[in-house]
């Protein structure tokens, strides 16, 4: 790939909770943009996370090298402080800077109780929950952060579900996971803040309808077959593959005004109408649009002028 085509080369990323979805797709797309990636997970070869799934920390590291840039495959669980200390003494060791976080741990899916009420949801679930979407975050940056400022410039992306404007006026599930993700949209503004007297950015960035490993694996489709899922879910015409978000996250990284962004809230969908990129097949879905158009209000599925 030609120099012009990795706006990021020598730039150095850290994206945690990688191993998988959308984290690993940033990985990658910081990858072919030219980026040493760090890429942060549970998974490995030799040992599997509670979530027990297939996909490794070490084939994402794989595939951020195979998509031009170099990765590096580091397991951590990121709610225990002293690894996150590791890990950033680490990177500061070997590069010397932070030019990009991306806080994607998750990790919670399988703890979720649709619909049910705080006191009908099991507590132990429900705060392990938050941990796993709060906790983590801060902890990552508050290690992470002193080395990102070091040079003005720095970009923090803090993943989550739905734009903040959708998730203020919508109950999310249960009131557990509705918090978590109210809470990182809450966690970029801050952290915008906080960052704005040393030249950084953080933004609250969210995927649509996600065609995750473990999405096609419940509709028992493939990314090259998705809309075989539609005859289950018609709404599932407006999802998007990972690769789209990951392109809004080089696409926002490769932005030399991407400041203009800082403390917001934004979509795959918005940033890829500003900045051109597309998803895999071409496309350009609007996912949290066609959500609250279409979906929300019960409407027959049509993704006509929404990708």
């Amino acid at each position: 790939m030609a120099e012009s085509n990795k706006p990021l080369s020598g730039k150095i990323a850290l994206v945690a909770g990688a191993t998988r979805g959308a984290g690993r797709q940033i990985a990658v797309q910081l990858g072919a943009a030219g980026a040493t990636v760090y890429a942060t997970g549970r998974s490995t070869r030799g040992r599997r996370s509670e979530i027990d799934r297939p996909e490794t920390i070490e084939e994402t590291a794989e595939l951020v090298t195979r998509a031009g840039g170099v990765g590096i495959g580091v397991p951590v669980d990121h709610l225990e402080p002293e690894r996150v200390q590791a890990l950033v003494e680490r990177i500061d060791r070997e590069q010397g800077r932070l030019d990009v976080l991306v806080n994607d741990i998750w990790g919670a899916d399988s703890m979720i109780g649709w619909d049910q009420s705080v006191w009908q949801h099991s507590l132990t679930d429900g705060l392990r929950t938050l941990r796993l979407a709060i906790d983590t975050h801060l902890i990552t940056s508050h290690y992470a952060l002193p080395l990102l400022i070091r040079s003005p410039g720095g970009l923090v992306v803090e993943m989550g579900d739905g734009t903040r404007e959708y998730n203020d006026s919508t109950y999310r599930l249960n009131a557990f996971y509705d918090l978590a993700k109210v809470a990182v949209t809450r966690l970029a503004f801050s952290q915008a803040h906080e960052l704005r007297e040393y030249g950084g950015t953080a933004v609250a960035l969210t995927p649509g309808w996600l065609r995750s490993e473990t999405m096609l694996d419940l509709f028992g489709v493939t990314e090259e077959n998705w809309r075989d899922a539609t005859d289950k879910q018609p709404h599932f015409v407006i999802s998007e593959s990972p690769a789209y978000v990951g392109r809004a996250v080089a696409a926002l990284a490769a932005d030399p005004d991407r400041a203009r962004w800082s403390g917001q809230s934004v979509s795959s969908g918005q940033l890829a109408r500003v900045y051109g990129f597309t998803d895999l097949d071409g496309s350009q879905p609007d996912a949290w649009r066609y959500i609250v158009e279409v979906q929300d209000l019960d409407r027959p599925a049509d993704a006509t002028g929404y990708r």
